[in-house]
């Protein structure tokens, strides 16, 4: 058995748990904190299958708060262990739960990184192509542009895995200067035309045929 199969089948048998507490639900109708429990269960379970299926369910930003609760929790539960006065029963729910939360919490906490494909769009996929071949090409990458009231440079090089993005925008006469990193050349593509009035089709004339052109 591969890695990969051991994970879906570790995302089946979250599903499994899942499931079990619905039908426990429905049969015995259960409080109020046992249905709240059941719902973050089952948006840990969609963030586990996205994650170990390489597809991007609901919002990048959600996963990592949510794997920020799951750590509290994990953290309550275990400080209930130790000194509350609970039950066999209720010490052993509380230990058990806490334990199978730390695998969700660490997946989830990976799923929530936007830097990897599987949060980018076909057309941020196809620019981050784009200015992974030219930065095969160039060792550096720069154009400036002025679009109505705003006006930008960007500079972009590759070391090692990592792409630097380094950005100068200038808008109603406040200037700005700020650099990130990424790894994924297709957040690249999606940093650059959010937050500058850049394009890649901008570098991909100017940088055509492997030399700086005019823009």
């Amino acid at each position: 058995m591969n890695l990969k199969r051991a994970y879906l089948l570790l995302c089946g048998f979250y599903t499994l748990l899942i499931l079990i507490g619905v039908i426990a639900l429905l049969m015995g109708g259960g409080s109020l904190l046992a249905m709240i429990q059941l719902g973050v269960g089952t948006i840990v379970v969609i963030g586990l299958w996205g994650y170990f299926l390489d597809r991007g369910f609901m919002n990048p930003r959600m996963w990592r708060p949510l794997a920020g609760l799951l750590a509290l929790g994990i953290v309550v539960q275990l400080l209930a262990v130790f000194t509350a006065d609970l039950s066999g029963t209720a010490l052993t729910w509380t230990l058990t739960t806490a334990i199978f939360s730390v695998l969700p919490m660490i997946f989830l906490y990976r799923y929530g990184q936007r830097d990897q494909p599987l949060w980018a769009s076909p057309e941020e996929l196809e620019g981050g192509e784009v200015l992974e071949r030219l930065l095969e090409e160039q060792h550096e990458l720069k154009v400036e542009k002025q679009a109505q009231d705003n006006q930008a440079t960007v500079r972009l090089r590759k070391a090692g895995d990592t792409y630097l993005a380094s950005v100068e925008r200038e808008r109603e006469g406040c200037v700005e200067t700020f650099e990130e990193r990424f790894r994924c050349p297709a957040t690249l593509a999606f940093f650059i035309e959010k937050f500058t009035c850049i394009s890649v089709g901008d570098f991909a004339r100017k940088y055509s045929d492997g030399g700086p052109r005019p823009a």
